[in-house]
């Protein structure tokens, strides 16, 4: 693993901390769990996208920059330390792309992509149901075959960015014989669709980050099925190692919350009761770069994301915990003010999204020992 950045990588590095620093908003924009906030993002994200900033590392084709998986590393170093915006689409362009990208078809993606790109189209996630949770491969939703397409019916739950999105992803049982990982196909589907009703679930703070996301006979075209029929827990695991491995939470989401975690605790005289604490937080988010430099390293000579995408998860997951935790005792009672966290980017559920901590260990668990991995 090379860290010396070439002539290329540092010309492109500037070019996007200068922009970012001409056209950063010098407001923070309402939280997206909002309609008000949304409607800012979107705008934002079309700001990104007409600049070619929003998705650098895909085809010039599809608005991105052709850059190489270094280059958007560096990108999102710059993108965070300048305090931009949350990426409001970032279930499609982080997680669906990718998908998209190793199983989709060139109509699919022509499509998709360039409206993904502009935030012109926001996508939710469509995984967790009420009775499976984490275990995906414990479904009850169902598609059913009908002349051009398929039925859906089912209920999904913490459907991220649900409230507001326009299309959701997910898997569905077609094969009403199956069990578990086999007979599940991956679906796209319109949330404006007729028959789909969304439920908003409002979190502490009264804004509806997630939504139930109910199917009743939902119309879905061929055409809007990913990768072939009953395969779909293969295409979702392209989606799930996207989620846990890589693009999802790059380093500089840490990086940056550590800084201004040190610069916080450098500003209140550096009290030593968490000195420790913060010092660690800033080594892991360090480590965390590194090890995604190796993975770059690794990506960019022909290797995959895999199963070890899941101890990144546990590794990252558990950082954004220590960093919260941290800042929540640095700031004491005013972190009980409405507001405290902006700027922050912390979050305590991490250990639970992208599956489950459990979900995780079992995987690392069944790859270091050899154990058969069922009929995955």
């Amino acid at each position: 693993m090379d860290l010396d950045l070439d002539a290329a990588a540092i010309a492109f590095r500037d070019e996007a901390r200068d922009w970012l620093r001409s056209n950063v908003p010098d407001r923070r924009l309402a939280s997206f769990d909002t309609a008000e906030g949304f409607a800012e993002h979107r705008e934002w994200e079309a700001r990104l996208a007409d600049a070619r900033w929003s998705v650098v590392s895909w085809p010039a084709e599809f608005g991105g920059r052709d850059a190489s998986l270094l280059e958007w590393v560096l990108f999102e170093e710059e993108y965070y330390a300048a305090g931009a915006p949350l990426r409001v689409n970032q279930n499609g362009i982080f997680m669906l792309a990718p998908t998209l990208f190793s199983h989709g078809t060139e109509e699919q993606q022509r499509r998709i992509l360039p409206k993904m790109a502009r935030s012109e189209e926001v996508w939710a996630q469509a995984w967790s149901e009420p009775e499976a949770g984490s275990d995906i491969a414990a479904l009850r939703s169902t598609a059913t075959r009908v002349e051009g397409g398929w039925l859906l019916n089912g209920q999904k739950t913490w459907s991220s960015r649900a409230t507001f999105a326009d299309h959701a992803f997910g898997l569905f049982r077609s094969d009403p014989a199956s069990t578990r990982h086999k007979g599940l196909t991956y679906f796209m589907a319109d949330l404006r669709s007729e028959g789909v009703t969304v439920r908003p679930i409002p979190q502490l703070d009264g804004e509806p980050g997630f939504a139930e996301i109910f199917f009743d006979d939902v119309f879905v075209s061929d055409v809007d099925v990913i990768g072939p029929v009953g395969a779909g827990w293969k295409v979702a695991m392209t989606t799930a190692n996207n989620e846990r491995g890589l693009s999802l939470r790059s380093p500089g989401r840490f990086l940056a919350a550590a800084d201004r975690l040190v610069g916080e605790w450098s500003r209140r005289g550096r009290p030593v009761e968490v000195a420790d604490r913060v010092a660690d937080a800033w080594i892991g988010a360090r480590a965390y770069q590194l090890y995604t430099f190796g993975t770059v390293t690794r990506l960019a000579e022909g290797g995959q994301l895999g199963p070890e995408s899941s101890v990144n998860k546990l590794f990252w997951s558990h950082l954004d915990v220590a960093l919260h935790e941290t800042a929540l005792d640095l700031l004491g009672p005013e972190a009980e003010v409405d507001g405290w966290s902006d700027g922050w980017l912390f979050s305590l559920a991490g250990p639970i999204y992208g599956g489950t901590d459990q979900i995780q260990r079992t995987t690392v668990a069944e790859r270091l020992l050899g154990l058969p991995r069922g009929d995955r």
